[in-house]
C-alpha cells in the first residue's frame, strides 16, 4: 500500500466501511438461519458448488480458505442433510470425487437467497432515492474489494 495521503484515505474509508458492512453481514446471517437452519458458511459452500458444479473437497478448501478435513467435515454435514452428493470415478484420477449441490440443496440455496433478497430489499426502500443511488454506485466497487488484487 502506498504511504502518504492515499494511505490516510483509504485506511479512513476503510475505519468507516468495516463496521457498516459486518452489522449488514450480522443481519443477513441471522435471516440465513431462520430460513433454512444452515450456518453463513454451509450456504457459502453450497453457493459455490452451485456456481462451479464438480469441485473437490480439496478445491473447495483451498478456494474457502480452510483445511481440508474441516471442508471434509462441512461437505459430510451438507451430504447428509442431502444438500450435497458425491460423483466418483468421473476422472483420470479414480480418487478423484466431485461435488454437487442435490435439487433439495438448490432449492434451499433459493429459498435463503429469496429471503436474504426480501430482507434487504425492505431495508432499501426505507432509503431516499438518492442513498438507493449511491448504493447502486457502490455495488461495483465493493465487487472488486472482494477480489483477489491484481498484481
Amino acid at each position: 500500500m502506498p504511504d502518504g495521503p492515499l494511505a490516510d484515505e483509504a485506511a479512513a474509508i476503510a475505519d468507516l466501511l468495516r463496521p457498516a458492512i459486518l452489522r449488514l453481514n450480522r443481519d443477513l446471517r441471522r435471516e440465513i438461519r431462520s430460513a433454512a437452519g444452515l450456518s453463513p458458511f454451509q450456504t457459502l459452500i453450497l453457493a459455490t458448488l452451485e456456481n462451479e458444479p464438480g469441485l473437490g473437497v480439496n478445491e473447495l478448501a483451498l478456494r474457502e480458505r480452510i483445511k481440508p478435513p474441516s471442508m471434509s467435515a462441512h461437505v459430510k454435514t451438507l451430504e447428509q442433510a442431502g444438500f450435497l452428493r458425491r460423483e466418483e470415478g468421473a476422472h483420470a484420477d479414480r480418487r478423484r470425487v466431485r461435488l454437487r449441490v442435490t435439487a433439495e440443496g438448490s432449492r434451499v440455496l433459493q429459498d435463503v437467497k429469496r429471503v436474504r433478497t426480501a430482507w434487504l430489499a425492505k431495508r432499501i426502500a426505507l432509503l431516499s432515492q438518492e442513498e438507493r443511488d449511491s448504493i447502486l454506485h457502490a455495488i461495483n466497487p465493493l465487487i472488486k474489494l472482494s477480489e483477489p488484487p491484481v498484481s
